[in-house]
């Protein structure tokens, strides 16, 4: 039987959205494997404010 616990759920930040001075974050939240996966993520999302994909780092 597999043990749980070993998935945890993360937020990821736009990181370009940061050095811009328009208003609001771009956030979205997912999950990840403890286990496989130790350093933070780093995935291309959509970002609706600056209406591109950019990159989102994972956030404490």
């Amino acid at each position: 039987m597999a043990r749980k616990g070993n998935r945890i759920q993360v937020i990821l930040e736009c990181t370009e959205h940061k050095n811009t001075d328009m208003p609001g974050t771009s956030r979205y939240i997912t999950t990840k494997n403890r286990k496989n996966t130790t350093e933070r993520i780093e995935l291309k999302k959509y970002n609706p404010i600056l209406k591109k994909k950019t990159v989102h780092k994972e956030i404490k």
